[in-house]
């Protein structure tokens, strides 16, 4: 099985309130990805939050998602990775880990079944939907490399395990 984490901990300083709660067809960008991200080979699901936690819990169900408060959210996207990262070492037994980041709500079943069927069928470290040759989210990460993702220097974030499994 694969876990699903949800990265919601930033502080949305431009926008002015939580992009989570931002509104996409009917719903928020949080609820749609909590629902895009609904497959027989995921779980658990990890919904990370920060700063804006209380006002995203008040506003959207979150009874089937662990959440997880990143106390160091002002030190960017990684450290978030990285609690949702030492829960799953810590409390579940996963393939890996599929990333959703909250303000990429343009995913939907189909690619979160595309990737998951990519990854168990091809066996690499990383697998991530591509278009028009740039690469896009969710990602999935596979066990064998949270131990880079918790190393991973905090201001290059992920994208450095990314470049290293090209």
């Amino acid at each position: 099985m694969l876990a699903a984490v949800i990265l919601s901990g930033g502080e949305s300083s431009r926008m002015g309130s939580p992009k989570a709660l931002l509104p996409y067809r009917g719903r928020t960008f949080l609820e749609h990805l909590l629902d895009a991200a609904q497959h027989p080979r995921i779980s658990p699901l990890l919904v990370v939050l920060g700063p804006h936690a209380d006002p995203i819990r008040q506003a959207v169900p979150l009874d089937k998602a662990t959440v997880i408060i990143n106390q160091n959210w002002q030190q960017g996207q990684l450290s978030s990775i990285q609690a949702a990262v030492s829960h799953l070492v810590i409390k579940h037994e996963s393939d890996g880990l599929m990333l959703f980041l909250v303000d990429h709500p343009f995913i939907s079943r189909s690619l979160v079944d595309q990737l998951v069927g990519e990854f168990y069928r091809s066996g690499k470290p990383i697998v991530l939907p591509a278009f028009h040759g740039k690469r896009g989210h969710p990602v999935i990460f596979a066990r064998r490399l949270y131990e880079e993702l918790l190393a991973a220097p905090l201001d290059q974030g992920a994208r450095t395990v990314v470049w290293n499994h090209a």
